[in-house]
């Protein structure tokens, strides 16, 4: 059989993945300060895009100059001119001379004339000159002290030795957020060409610093060095905090005997233990927190019905200048600035439709999941219901990679709080009466409710926990018991058996 080349035609369809359309799908997983972001850079890029700026700013800037203007001007126009705020024009105005209200500096009534009126003016925003010298209330401010400040204003006071000093400074730049030393001090006694005695020395000065617990190197240590402060760290102390992970499981009785006291002195240093800080460096924390933006918000309607809105801050207004485009295109000079021009009022053109498509997206999006969750907004989480993305999906009839999209990093406001659009989608847990399937998020509540009420007395075991709520028609597992109590933070049966009672043998 001899081998040859041919040529062949072929006609096939497949779907293609354009750039257009892949930034279409990246929008709708966005949070609003990614598409903010997203938007500004698209701006910069484009000529064509812009920023809609609301109507009624200009009106309502020049309403408040109409208003303010006539009472300045009745008030006397202070800030008329420069001559108004010379010596005798103050006297007359405040019906005392500069020597009474500057009793101890009399000589500069004359002087304090022009650079208070040009303060004045900088300050309140008369005149059209501005100084650089005037008033500024974000000069005046405070700005937040550091980690780092702090601890070099008392390396500054505790070292006199230049050598020492340049080993703290070593030190404290190795300081993370919580205060604890992370440093290699072999390297940096290496790099320094210092030897570990001196290290030890200056670090055990640092250690001294305030806040109690900095430059330590574990939460042992931490702890130790807030109790030495206190005077409190005897060999009963000592020993608790080499045993930190025997206080984790809530050990008492061997607690107990490593540290050879009763139960009630080990209840005072859980006490005492309780009250130290074990991240003694956030307290100068200066990093902003973003305060959640809900992207939806779900108000009652009179009807009894719910009102489903997108949240306007989180809406991004972006135009496209055909004004501009008009009026530049007659003049490119090649076809490259043509196609340039072209390619910029296409991208505009698609980002205004996809936003607006992002928008419509997430409000039907949320309209389903408002439907489908009615009784938790009047009832509360025992009505949550067994909800999926497919459900969502089949209903308002998009794919349900669209809806997973659409709910990440998402927010919805209720009249119950802010809730991410992920929360409303739990897991089902069979009825064992054969009736409408639990959901988890539900489950998980009635659990914490039944230990939070049980009795010292009566601590309920997981097979206990899973009887009762077989009796309340929900049919589940022992391990998932298990998997839903260890998810929420809580011990098991037997050992808040042992702190049930040890509190209650403390309170007695």
């Amino acid at each position: 059989m001899a081998l040859a080349a041919k040529l062949q035609l072929r006609q096939s369809q497949s779907l293609v993945m354009t750039p257009q359309l892949m930034q279409s799908i990246r929008l709708l997983q966005f949070t609003h300060v990614e598409l903010e972001r997203f938007i500004d850079d698209e701006i910069e890029r484009n000529p064509l895009l812009e920023r809609a700026e609301p109507q009624d700013d200009a009106a309502s800037d020049q309403a408040q100059k109409n208003d303010v203007e006539p009472e300045a001007a009745a008030d006397g126009d202070w800030f008329e001119s420069e001559t108004a705020w010379s010596a005798e024009a103050i006297s007359e105005k405040l019906d005392s001379s500069l020597e009474n209200l500057f009793p101890d500096d009399p000589g500069t009534s004359e002087r304090l004339g022009p650079d208070l009126t040009a303060q004045w003016k900088s300050a309140s925003g008369h005149g059209s000159t501005t100084s650089s010298e005037g008033l500024d209330a974000g000069d005046m401010a405070a700005t937040a002290i550091t980690l780092r400040d702090h601890v070099g204003e008392q390396v500054a006071l505790a070292f006199a030795d230049p050598a020492a000093r340049l080993i703290a400074g070593e030190l404290a730049d190795g300081l993370d957020e919580a205060g604890y030393m992370r440093a290699d001090m072999a390297e940096i006694a290496a790099r320094l060409g210092t030897d570990a005695a001196a290290m030890a020395k200056v670090l055990a000065v640092c250690q001294t610093f305030e806040p109690a617990g900095l430059f330590a190197r574990d939460l042992a240590e931490c702890l130790s060095l807030q109790l030495a402060v206190r005077d409190r760290l005897d060999p009963a102390m000592k020993a608790l905090i080499a045993n930190l992970e025997l206080l984790a499981r809530r050990d008492f009785q061997t607690l107990k005997r490593i540290c050879g006291v009763d139960e009630e002195d080990l209840l005072d240093m859980l006490a005492e233990i309780r009250a130290l800080d074990p991240r003694p460096g956030t307290a100068f924390s200066v990093g902003a927190s973003d305060a959640i933006v809900a992207d939806v918000e779900v108000r009652a309607a009179n009807d009894g019905s719910w009102t489903i809105e997108l949240n306007a801050e989180t809406l991004p207004r972006v135009l496209v200048d055909h004004i501009y485009f008009a009026q530049v295109s007659p003049h490119a000079k090649n076809q490259v600035e043509k196609d340039f021009l072209a390619e910029c009022l296409q991208n505009a053109n698609w980002l205004t439709r996809s936003l607006d498509q992002r928008a419509k997206t997430i409000l039907k999006v949320a309209s389903e999941i408002v439907r489908q969750q009615d009784a938790f907004l009047v009832h509360g989480v025992r009505h949550l219901k067994p909800l999926n993305l497919r459900t969502v999906a089949d209903a308002i009839g998009m794919h349900e990679s669209t809806v997973s999209r659409v709910t990440a990093n998402k927010y919805m406001l209720t009249p119950r709080g802010v809730f991410e659009l992920r929360y409303f989608f739990t897991a089902s847990i069979a009825a064992s009466g054969g009736g409408d399937a639990h959901s988890s998020e539900a489950v998980r509540d009635r659990i914490k409710q039944l230990i939070d009420e049980e009795k010292p007395a009566d601590v309920l075991s997981d097979d206990a926990i899973v009887d009762m709520l077989r009796e309340s028609g929900v049919d589940i597992a022992r391990r998932t018991v298990a998997k839903y109590r260890e998810g929420m933070n809580i011990p098991s049966s037997v050992q808040r058996r042992r702190e049930k009672r040890a509190l209650a043998s403390a309170g007695r």
